[in-house]
């Protein structure tokens, strides 16, 4: 068992159910790509009592909507069936670089989110990929606005302040 820091982690993903007799795992992944677990190299899986497995990256491979992930010394169901339902954490410094207009999710949730025009709207709970953009689900006052993370919408995003300013385009913010 690895002893590390939760705030020096990222969640990346969860495990559904092992797969097959040798060992895999099928897992829904929230990294954009594969290459994330690669790059990170090891993975802390955590069975819901936040003490963290490291285990190495063997190899990851889409299956339908889902990947299938070995780790090492995972070669029996029996093995992989202690992580049912784990969560899959990587270190945040195996992230690597990123353009000045690209944020990570772990950055953006908890973000207070304002209208140009000063109005307060709430608290990036959620973020949902949708293929062509990022929506994020902010709320505040009993209400719930999801928003469509396109340039046209967001116009500033302040981590240092976790702040998001808006220009909602009309009915974004109707109910």
């Amino acid at each position: 068992m690895s002893h590390i820091d939760l705030r020096d982690l990222i969640l990346i993903g969860h495990v559904i159910r092992p797969h097959g007799l040798t060992g895999l795992l099928r897992i829904v992944s929230y990294a954009q790509s594969r290459e994330t677990f690669f790059q990170a190299g090891s993975l802390f899986m955590d069975r819901g009592n936040n003490e963290f497995e490291e285990r190495k990256v063997i190899d990851i491979r889409p299956h339908g909507s889902s990947f299938l992930l070995r780790l090492s010394g995972l070669n029996s169901i029996e093995q992989a069936e202690i992580f049912k339902a784990a969560r899959i954490y990587i270190r945040k410094d195996s992230l690597g670089e990123k353009d000045e207009d690209e944020f990570f999710y772990y950055e953006l949730r908890g973000m207070n989110v304002y209208s140009i025009t000063g109005h307060y709207l709430g608290v990036v709970k959620e973020i949902f990929p949708t293929g062509s953009n990022d929506v994020y689900v902010v709320e505040g006052q009993g209400k719930e606005f999801l928003i469509p993370a396109i340039h046209k919408v967001i116009k500033e995003i302040n981590i240092a302040q976790k702040r998001m300013v808006i220009s909602p385009i009309k009915g974004l913010l109707d109910l």
